[in-house]
């Protein structure tokens, strides 16, 4: 047996990439039509596929009760699903730090380079820190030019001051995977969080605000010394997306409300699939596209 690529989840998997892919096709077609130069940008590209598994004698795949479009789509990560949609894309810009991952990415960038499709302008891969490229990226002017950025990571690596900047440009569409079981694990029941989990936890929501929505205060017997015990909510996952949305609608003038629960076999929610926009004259109907998108059963 052999296997290529990175390893993914199951079904969420396959459920943020067809949404994000189907939004991707309306975009194109939508901004084809006028007259901005437009950008896909993958701020977690990895190596641009996801690990399929090969029967190494007979070359077969081991999804039998997959079709076939269903088993291409299988091993397509987002950096192929955006390569493929048509019509195609101004500019592709895909951001991985990690060296390994990299070095294939830019291997998958000369297959499809090497096509009549694309030329070496087409498509940029650059490693480094997504964080750090964004804030540089949104700094541009973009009188003339449009994009959609997809902040897929693997953790709790987005810092909100990142999503602010991509707000800012007022000409990015925004999907967030938000990791929402990453950020339930560091709310500790008794609130005894430490400073570096703290800081993690300021750094992703952009202050300390979360820390009043997510836990109460327990009155205690009075003694000489005052103390504050904190106690977490119940539902949390609940008030994390709660929060997430009404943070976003602070920054963005579009924000789809109904952000998709992605869950493992177990049904244990692990991220968030969020959708904002903040273009004055087309975040409605990007909005209106997403938060259709989001809401309908896609197999």
């Amino acid at each position: 047996m052999k296997s290529i690529g990175q390893v993914f989840g199951g079904d969420w998997t396959e459920q943020k990439l067809k949404r994000v892919r189907k939004y991707l096709q309306e975009y194109a077609k939508i901004m084809n039509s006028q007259k901005f130069n437009f950008a896909y940008v993958d701020a977690f590209a990895g190596t641009g596929y996801r690990k399929l598994t090969l029967d190494e004698n007979e070359n077969q795949l081991l999804f039998p009760e997959l079709d076939f479009q269903d088993a291409v789509d299988f091993r397509q990560g987002s950096v192929q699903n955006a390569l493929e949609i048509r019509p195609k894309f101004n500019k592709y810009i895909f951001i991985e730090q990690n060296t390994d991952n990299f070095s294939e990415l830019l291997k998958l960038r000369d297959n499809y380079i090497q096509t009549e499709d694309f030329t070496d302008n087409d498509i940029e891969c650059v490693r480094c820190d997504a964080n750090e490229f964004l804030d540089e990226f949104c700094r541009k002017k973009w009188t003339k030019h449009r994009a959609t950025v997809f902040l897929d990571p693997f953790g709790m690596q987005v810092e909100w001051k990142t999503i602010e900047s991509i707000a800012n440009t007022q000409a990015i569409d925004l999907w967030l995977l938000f990791p929402i079981t990453a950020i339930n694990r560091l709310l500790k029941r008794d609130g005894e969080i430490c400073f570096s989990n703290q800081k993690k936890l300021n750094l992703v929501f952009g202050d300390d605000t979360w820390r009043e929505v997510f836990y109460n205060t327990i009155q205690q017997m009075p003694t000489f010394e005052e103390q504050i015990q904190w106690e977490k909510i119940g539902n949390i996952f609940s008030e994390i997306e709660k929060y997430i949305v009404k943070r976003l609608k602070e920054i963005f003038s579009g924000v789809a409300d109904n952000p998709l629960i992605l869950r493992n076999s177990k049904n244990v929610p692990l991220y968030l699939l969020c959708f904002a926009a903040n273009n004055p004259k087309g975040a409605p109907i990007a909005v209106r596209i997403a938060q259709h998108i989001l809401q309908e059963k896609i197999r």
